[in-house]
């Protein structure tokens, strides 16, 4: 297939920021061009600049704006990742009153594994409270991936041995070489869509912690700011945001209080 010209480039990032509020740059450029080739590929289209033209004038089907979405936004992570946040965590789940609903939001949280990070933590140490873990990211494959929790082993490397026993279970035969998360855990985790770009869902509760990480560098200062006003809108008075170890929110004038490194809660 040709290569996306600089100009195809630009349209189609343009059309991508309007609906996901992302901007890619154009150190992107070859890993957005591979990933509209294989887009243009499946769709049938005869070369990139084909298919991004009938995206940018609307000829193409509305699901493949979902699938651009999709593949634009995947990105891999791992369980436990940023570990100092889950040993924050654990210190604070000590704190929780018997009895007290307890619940977590994962705010994008990708194909799962940090939610079902959490969810192992609270269900080795949170024994004596009811707790509930809501994730939530703008790709709906993303969604769909969290939601089957099978995970190639390699993203497993970080789980304690103990909690990898428990919560894993290992592939055999087709599945050699990956994780599935077990049942006791994702009949406790809930998965859904959703824009931080746009007002959230009726539907989503206030928590006692967040999760943020590793987002918010791909938002402008403005866009950064909108997001964490709309999720500090579902933080509670004493709850935690947790956000990614290389990501500063001192200049954009929030009130916010630090409480540890990349540990935040209303000031």
């Amino acid at each position: 297939m040709k290569p996306l010209s600089s100009q195809a480039f630009d349209a189609v990032t343009r059309l991508f920021h309007s609906v996901s509020g992302i901007r890619l740059t154009e150190s992107k450029h070859a890993l957005v061009t591979g990933r509209l080739q294989r887009l243009a590929t499946e769709a049938g289209e005869p070369d990139v600049e084909t298919y991004v033209e009938k995206l940018l004038r609307g000829g193409a089907p509305a699901q493949e704006m979902t699938r651009l979405i999709d593949r634009l936004t995947t990105n891999e992570t791992y369980f436990f990742r940023e570990p100092q946040h889950f040993n924050d965590l654990a210190d604070r789940l000590a704190l929780v009153p018997p009895g007290q609903d307890f619940s977590v939001w994962s705010a994008a949280s990708s194909s799962g594994e940090e939610a079902y990070s959490v969810a192992m933590l609270l269900s080795e140490q949170l024994t004596h409270a009811p707790w509930q873990i809501i994730g939530t990211d703008l790709s709906t494959a993303m969604v769909e991936s969290a939601r089957r929790a099978l995970y190639p082993m390699d993203r497993a490397r970080m789980v304690p041995p103990a909690y990898l026993k428990r919560f894993c279970l290992r592939g055999m035969g087709e599945q050699t070489g990956q994780v599935l998360v077990s049942r006791e855990l994702r009949v406790k985790v809930r998965f859904e869509a959703a824009n931080l770009m746009q007002p959230l869902p009726d539907w989503l509760p206030q928590f006692d912690v967040i999760f943020l990480r590793n987002v918010l560098i791909y938002f402008d200062t403005e866009a950064k700011a909108e997001i964490l006003r709309r999720v500090l809108g579902h933080l509670k008075p004493q709850g935690v945001l947790y956000t990614g170890h290389a990501e500063s929110l001192s200049s954009l004038g929030l009130p916010l209080r630090p409480l540890g490194t990349a540990v935040h809660t209303h000031a």
